[in-house]
């Protein structure tokens, strides 16, 4: 585990404007990968030792934290994130916490995965925020309740050893564990408080889960395919196109700035593991002056394969579904999408199944996960 860049000590007090002006923040290594912590995923913060000032499921809002400097309640200063109260000690002769005196919150992630990085983002919480961080995780299958991953049998990994942070900063960790998880435990010392967490990281699928769908969408975030790279970001992230369910607004699918040039844009994706692919869909959800006008489709079989077009070039109506029946079942463990000559599409879903190298491959990296 690495620190990257490390913030440490408090920010100055608000002196009102923008309270993002002195926030500090990095470009992280590891923000390529999809947040595992994603409410769109299915996370969720299902419990907490102590949320007096602010609510645990704050932590997994999508938008930044906001701040309202004359936002009281009952309780005190309302803030946009998680925020327990001030422990004491035991005694007037000892009236400060010990050591291991600290909170919790307990994550459900999205989807389970490798996690690459995690930020722990105390925007706005200045004097208040946790002088330490710790996070661990553990793999448990189903869905155990808060109780049974508390149990003394539950292993947890330490991913994040306690490490001091800083107020009203981003603060990001590289994660090197080549493991599974599902859950994470948060821990802040002694108290304070958290306004988002980020999970960085790549699904890995449970290959008994998938066998048993049979057909199913072997692109998708959540069932294991994630995004290589895209020609252009400028509006939104290419892993929009993955996320579960159809897009709600405009800015939930990947639309490019406007070219001015004879090219055309494209996303490149890897799937879950070799696959038949049946049929696609492409959705130009709420994208209506701004969808690309054609696209095509084209996969490739291993790294060095060569790309083959499976879907042509074909004209896209604006806020559509489209869905497309394949000829014969094309295989690959890749694919791209080209769109032309820009503008954007909400979702991509390539309906398919493993091929029986495919569910090899998958089987052998679950157990090299410790599925």
């Amino acid at each position: 585990m690495t620190a990257i860049p490390t913030f440490t000590g408090d920010a100055n007090p608000y002196g009102g404007g923008d309270p993002y002006a002195d926030y500090r923040t990095a470009d992280f290594p590891f923000t390529q990968y999809a947040n595992l912590a994603d409410r769109n995923l299915g996370a969720g913060v299902i419990a907490a030792n102590d949320e007096f000032f602010a609510q645990r499921e704050n932590l997994l809002v999508p938008e930044r934290a906001e701040f309202d400097p004359e936002h009281f309640g009952h309780k005190g200063k309302i803030m946009d994130g998680w925020e327990t109260r001030r422990r004491r000690g035991a005694s007037a002769g000892h009236p400060w916490p010990t050591a291991e005196d600290h909170d919790w919150a307990l994550v459900r992630l999205g989807a389970p995965g490798v996690i690459r990085g995690i930020v722990v983002d105390t925007a706005h919480f200045r004097g208040n925020y946790p002088q330490a961080v710790s996070v661990e995780g553990t793999s448990v299958p189903g869905s155990p309740s808060p109780e049974e991953l508390l149990a003394d049998d539950v292993k947890w990994t330490t991913l994040v050893p306690r490490t001091a942070v800083g107020g009203h900063a981003a603060n990001g960790f590289s994660i090197d564990v080549e493991q599974r998880f599902t859950h994470l435990r948060v821990n802040q010392h002694p108290d304070g408080g958290i306004a988002r967490l980020r999970v960085y990281g790549e699904v890995a699928p449970d290959p008994q889960w998938l066998a048993v769908l049979g057909t199913f969408d072997v692109v998708a975030l959540e069932n294991g395919g994630q995004v290589e790279d895209a020609s252009n970001l400028f509006y939104s992230p290419a892993t929009n196109t993955i996320q579960p369910g159809r897009s709600r607004k405009m800015d939930d699918g990947w639309e490019t700035r406007r070219r001015r040039d004879q090219g055309n844009d494209w996303i490149r994706y890897q799937l879950v593991a070799q696959s038949q692919i049946r049929a696609i869909e492409i959705d130009t959800a709420y994208l209506k002056g701004n969808s690309a006008g054609w696209a095509s489709v084209s996969v490739k079989d291993g790294e060095d394969g060569e790309w083959t077009e499976i879907l042509p070039r074909t004209r896209l109506q604006p806020d559509t579904n489209h869905r497309f029946v394949l000829d014969a079942p094309a295989v690959g463990t890749h694919a791209r999408v080209d769109i032309f000559p820009d503008g954007g599409i909400s979702r991509l879903r390539l309906h398919g199944s493993l091929t029986e190298q495919g569910v090899a491959g998958l089987a052998a990296r679950h157990q090299e996960l410790g599925g």
